[in-house]
Order: structure tokens, then C-alpha cells, then sequence
């Protein structure tokens, strides 16, 4: 007869004592990964885990219904949080601002796993000082149909680009499909221009990579390249950190690299028991990134060289919105993934000689960051597609209001 599930169990972590709630609660079925055992993992690879996130504002981002479910976006941290959880206050582009959660020791690492975080995801700034961020963040985007090869070729092109200009780049793989490539910078600018400075980075390494890598801002003129994503670098916006626990089956790991390991790597490989066992043995191989900030100056006089990237054309009808180049036609919005997968394929199944003219790339999926969780909009290109046998844009297969009773700049 199996044992009655517990309510909780005390921990003491970094000489205090955190409460875990419902401890045997599976997190991971695939991977057979409780609750406690996410928490044990991240106080374990405490050390490298922090090294992302100490004095860091950040989103709690909870899955508190399964990690096969929306997780909700928490900024405002509760005032009933321990004493052990500091706070700092954000203000937003919409005038509103939020107090959120800043985390200092392995103690606040598993009081955020206890509220169900699977993943962390810190602003690029400290607390101290949020509005002028220490930290450029590269993320390397495959679009569908690009293999992992790709990825790496352009992140070591990354490297190069970053040497090239003063940086040291530290990567890690996303714990998804990409790589992530951080550089610790002197907390000297706004967001705004260490959001043209990634952006000059990422033109730069499409330019000389064509076909491999893109900066091209709308998904629809990518192809299959990877897309050196620069907005990650604008205000509000968090990626998640070293040595998250991404919330995939296999319990994935964002895991930071040697550069020497990144020509070989799998993202597959990294998972919280090889990365536990990995960590054990070799430490943290971002141990020195907080002692290699160097200056934005060098990427802000390439953005001056560049000038100003290629604006799109803007529809005729006064609205001032963008016109788009290419055919699209949207499928669906709705509020969870698997409910825009569906309508999908409701869409595939009335135009089957449509799809196969279809590439890898040209089935758009969007997560869109609604007021506390992400909601999917599903749109096809169909530049593959003779014109003649282009269906027109007919009524969303499924549509979702993201926005309906409530202010879209809430925070």
C-alpha cells in the first residue's frame, strides 16, 4: 500500500528553514521528478544557479497547474514573503510599476520552487541600479526546420563578433531548441542603447552569415535561419537563467558551456540528473563571467556605422501599421497552445493541397505575452504556395480575446 502523500517538509537551506509544500507532488512524470527533488536540484547547483540571478529582479513565472499547463506571470512579489527575499521596484513604458521578488541565497531559490517555479527569469539588471543593465543577452532563435548544427556555427560566430568588439561571450544552451550567448557589460547604458547595440550584433553576424542567421524582426521573412533575437534585450523582457529547469518532459536544463564543449553539444543531453552530476564534478563553467564586464562602446559606434536598420512599409490605410511582404493568413488566437495546434489542423484539413507547398517555416507559431500568461496566435505563410491556390483569409479558426475586461499594459 503506498504511503500517504505528505503536506510538507522543512528544509534547512543556507542556515534557514524553508517549508515545502505537498513535497511528493510529481512535477516531472516522464522524468519521475517531484516537487522536492526540483528544489534539492536547485539548491545543489546553488552556486552557478545564483551567479544568474543574485540581486536580480525577477518574474516568478508559476506552473502551478503542471508543466503541461500555462504558467501565469507573477511580478508583484507577495509582502508576506520571508525575510530571506528582497524586492525591487520596476517601472514600466504603461507608468505602472511592480515590486518584484530578489533573490540572494539557495533559501530563496527553493521558496520560489516551492510557489511552483520551474524555471527562473531574472531582468538584466541589479537591483541596485535597474534602469541601466549589466548584462547583453544574445538568443539564438532556430526557426522551424533548422538543425542544431546551425545553431552552434552561429553562436561561435557570435563569439567571434563579440571578441571582435571587446565582449566575452559565456554561451549555455537554452533548454529548448536554441543557445543563449551572455556578456556581462559595464552598467553605463540605458535599455535603449544596449538594445541598438544587440541589435548592431545581430545584423552584424546575419551579414555575414546569410542564410544561416537573420535579424529580420518579422518571423514571416526569416526562413529557416536562426534568428538573433535583440529584443531580448528591451526593457521588461526576462530570459531564463543559467541552469533553469525548463518545463519539457524530459526536465531539460539550460546549462552554461566551455566554449572548447559547444562545437558537440546536444541540449538533450543536459537534464537535471546529468547536469546534477555534471555540476558535482566540474563546477560552474561560467565561474568567471562576473569578473569580464567590458564596454557596449565599441557595438554602439558598429550600430552608428550601420545606421538605421531597414524599416518596413506601413499599410495605406492611415492606420500606420506595418504592411506585411509576404502572404499570410491567420489561423487562430487562442489562449492555450494546444488549443491553436487544433485549429491548425481543423485549417490543414479544408485546404490539403495548400499544405504541401508548405516548408518547415512557413507554419508561424507565436507565444504572445498577455497580462499574466502567454496566449498563441497561429498564422501560415503561404510564399511557397502558387498564387492562383492561395485561400484567403477566412474567420479564426479559434478567437481568443487576450485582452477582454482587462488593460493590456497592466503589468
Amino acid at each position: 500500500m503506498a504511503s500517504p502523500a505528505r503536506k510538507q517538509e522543512l528544509l534547512e537551506v543556507a542556515g534557514r528553514e524553508v517549508r515545502v509544500s505537498s513535497p511528493d507532488r510529481v512535477v516531472f512524470p516522464d522524468a519521475g521528478l517531484t516537487k522536492l527533488d526540483l528544489v534539492r536540484y536547485y539548491v545543489a547547483v546553488a552556486d552557478g544557479a545564483l551567479r544568474g540571478v543574485r540581486d536580480r529582479p525577477m518574474v516568478l513565472k508559476r506552473f502551478v497547474k503542471g508543466i503541461d499547463r500555462e504558467a501565469f506571470f507573477q511580478k508583484r512579489v507577495s509582502e508576506n514573503r520571508p525575510d530571506y527575499v528582497g524586492s525591487a521596484t520596476l517601472h514600466y513604458a504603461s507608468g505602472t510599476s511592480a515590486e518584484e521578488a530578489v533573490l540572494t541565497d539557495a533559501a530563496g531559490l527553493a521558496w520560489v520552487v516551492n510557489l511552483g517555479c520551474v524555471d527562473l527569469n531574472p531582468h538584466p539588471v541589479r537591483s541596485a541600479d535597474v534602469d541601466h543593465p549589466d548584462e547583453l543577452r544574445v538568443d539564438l532563435d532556430p526557426m522551424p526546420g533548422v538543425d542544431w548544427r546551425q545553431i552552434v556555427d552561429v553562436a561561435m560566430l557570435a563569439k567571434e563578433v563579440l571578441e571582435e568588439h571587446g565582449l566575452t561571450g559565456w554561451p549555455k544552451t537554452s533548454g529548448s531548441r536554441g543557445m543563449h550567448v551572455y556578456a556581462r557589460i559595464e552598467p553605463r547604458h540605458d535599455f535603449h542603447e544596449v538594445r541598438l547595440a544587440a541589435e548592431a550584433l545581430a545584423r552584424e553576424i546575419a551579414d555575414r552569415a546569410p542564410g544561416l542567421a537573420t535579424a529580420r524582426w518579422w518571423k514571416e521573412e526569416r526562413g529557416e535561419s536562426v534568428f538573433v533575437d535583440f529584443n531580448q534585450n528591451a526593457k521588461d523582457r526576462t530570459v531564463a537563467s543559467a541552469y533553469s529547469v525548463r518545463p519539457l518532459a524530459d526536465a531539460r536544463v539550460s546549462t552554461p558551456l566551455d566554449w572548447s564543449e559547444v562545437p558537440g553539444s546536444r541540449p538533450e543531453a543536459f537534464t537535471v540528473p546529468t547536469v546534477l552530476e555534471r555540476f558535482a564534478d566540474r563546477g560552474d563553467p561560467w565561474a568567471g563571467i562576473d569578473d569580464a564586464a567590458g564596454s557596449l562602446d565599441p557595438l554602439l559606434e558598429l550600430a552608428e556605422r550601420l545606421g538605421p536598420a531597414e524599416k518596413p512599409p506601413r499599410r495605406g490605410d492611415g492606420s500606420g501599421r506595418r504592411a506585411s511582404t509576404m502572404p499570410l493568413v491567420e489561423i487562430a488566437r487562442a489562449k492555450t497552445k494546444e488549443e491553436a495546434l487544433d485549429g491548425l489542423e481543423r485549417w490543414k484539413a479544408r485546404h490539403a493541397g495548400v499544405v504541401s507547398h508548405l516548408h518547415p517555416a512557413d507554419v508561424l507559431v507565436d507565444g504572445m505575452r498577455g497580462s499574466s500568461s502567454l496566449w498563441y496566435r497561429i498564422r501560415v505563410n503561404l510564399q511557397h504556395v502558387p498564387e492562383a491556390e492561395r485561400p484567403q483569409q477566412e474567420p479564426l479558426e479559434v478567437d481568443y480575446d487576450p485582452w477582454a475586461g482587462r488593460r493590456p499594459d497592466d503589468p
